[in-house]
This record gives C-alpha cells, sequence and structure tokens, in this order.
C-alpha cells in the first residue's frame, strides 16, 4: 500500500528503553519512514559498537527487529532536528496537553504531505517553550479518571487516525 503522507517522528527525553522499543515496533507497523531520537532518550544497538547495554537489549526485546527496519538518528538538542526537519518543509505536530491544542484526528493534519510528530518525556511531556515553535498541537480526549495514555499508545491512538480515518470527508 503506498502512502501519500509523508511521517516522521520526534522522541525527545523518552525515559524508558521500553517505550523506545514499542516506539520503533508502533512506527514499523504504521509505515513511518523515520525515527529522530533526541535528548537522553536511549537509542537502539548499532551494528558497529562494541556491546549492546541494558537500554539497547531492552528496546530490541520490545522492538522485536522493528528497530532494523526503520531508520533514525539520535541528536544532543531538539532544536537542531526541529530545525532541520522545518527546512525539510515538514509540518511539526506535538502531541501534547495544551489549551491550545487542536482534535487529534483534525483534517488539516490528515492532509499533510509532510508530518513530524513530537513526542515528550513521559512525565513532563513537551516544553512549553518547545510548543511555541509547533505548526500545531494535538491532544487525544480522555474520558476516564486518568489524564493521559502512556506516549507511545498516544502515539498510536495519533497515528491510526492519522493513516485510517477518511481523508475524503
Amino acid at each position: 500500500m503506498e502512502e501519500k503522507q509523508n511521517i516522521v517522528i520526534l522522541a525527545h527525553n523518552i525515559r524508558s528503553a521500553h517505550n523506545i522499543g514499542a516506539l520503533f515496533r508502533t512506527a514499523d507497523g504504521f509505515g513511518v519512514s523515520k525515527i529522530f531520537l533526541s535528548g537522553y532518550s536511549p537509542v537502539p544497538y548499532k551494528e558497529n559498537s562494541l556491546y549492546k547495554n541494558k537500554g539497547q537489549k531492552e528496546i530490541e526485546k520490545t522492538a522485536l527487529g522493528a528497530e532494523k527496519n526503520i531508520p533514525w538518528e539520535y541528536f544532543s538538542k531538539l532544536s537542531s532536528v526541529l530545525e532541520r526537519i522545518h527546512k525539510e518543509g515538514f509540518f511539526l505536530v506535538a502531541l501534547e496537553q495544551s489549551p491550545k491544542s487542536i482534535p487529534f484526528h483534525n483534517e488539516i493534519i490528515r492532509k499533510k504531505t509532510q508530518l513530524a510528530i513530537l513526542l515528550g518525556n513521559e512525565v513532563l511531556g513537551v516544553h512549553g517553550k518547545t510548543l511555541k515553535k509547533m505548526d500545531a498541537i494535538c491532544e487525544i480526549p480522555m474520558r476516564g479518571k486518568k489524564n493521559s495514555f502512556n506516549v507511545i499508545i498516544a502515539c498510536a491512538v495519533f497515528l491510526g487516525a492519522i493513516r485510517y480515518f477518511d481523508k475524503d470527508s
């Protein structure tokens, strides 16, 4: 199936290697073209490395090989990758709860040809200064007692809405 929309994911300061592994598996399932990791997010093992650390083993265990299917890059500073993908013409969307957020299934988002989705820290989310640099902020409404999803579950819900909602309605 050919996708008309190029989607990349930016994962900044994700603490859990299990979440990074789940992100690679989720990205593979939804046809994401690349993952950019930044800050203190753990990174997958590279073949030329001397050994696998505990986090890399956890990523492999959770990703089940998807970390080998999805190209990825690491940047110590989020601002570097944001600047790069903005120059490449990507529409920048933070997946975050905010007074300025729009519905996660918004038609404008679904029709963008190049979409970059920013995911933030599991507890702290995306910093307010970074949110100001986004083209949009999207939020998934919560109906239960908890006020948020796990960051990778939220990403999967968002990607499902982007990939599978009727794009012509």
